[in-house]
């Protein structure tokens, strides 16, 4: 496994107010990488995977938090194309990834038994949130925007994107590494 680069994940799904409507589930319609190389600790790059939803529609609550209307996702990619894309291009089931929290596992790893699409991933992840706060040294799961204050991080670009929450993940990382508080 290359333990040198780890690749960042954070995934915009649909999403509705409320609950979702029937026969709606949550689909993954952004991915966003950012590739880190931890031995120099730089963010080597960013990337935004847009994924055309099959089973649900991206709604007006939807669009006010990512900023991705339904027109954008549909030019997307299919999911199992997407998956295909991490592996080949991103190294995805050899290398280590880290995502905020464990929502992004869990979407995949749903969204793949749902589809049928393998599992893109390697089984070696760390849940960055948790990691953050063994690392803080408190009990509090602070959002990445929080997270990025505490630690007296700007946050770059629109939250709620893939690709520029999956960079602002990568800086809390190394800012961790930086520490020698991120879980090897």
């Amino acid at each position: 496994m290359d333990e040198r680069y780890l690749n960042v994940v954070d995934v915009e799904a649909t999403c509705w107010e409320g609950p979702n409507p029937p026969g709606q589930p949550s689909e993954i319609i952004e991915i966003g990488l950012c590739v880190l190389d931890t031995a120099t600790r730089e963010r080597v790059s960013k990337h935004s995977i847009l994924v055309r939803p099959e089973r649900s529609t991206v709604s007006e609550f939807c669009t006010q938090l990512t900023t991705l209307t339904a027109d954008q996702v549909a030019a997307g990619i299919g999911f199992a194309e997407a998956c295909e894309l991490l592996r080949t291009e991103f190294h995805a089931d050899s290398r280590p990834w880290a995502s905020w929290g464990d929502y992004d596992r869990k979407q995949f790893t749903a969204q793949c038994e749902g589809t049928g699409a393998p599992y893109p991933f390697g089984s070696r992840h760390t849940d960055a949130k948790l990691a953050f706060s063994v690392a803080r040294d408190t009990k509090r799961r602070y959002g990445m925007a929080g997270a990025l204050r505490l630690a007296g991080l700007p946050l770059e670009g629109t939250h709620h994107r893939g690709g520029d929450d999956a960079w602002n993940i990568a800086a809390l990382i190394t800012d961790m590494l930086a520490r020698d508080a991120w879980p090897r």
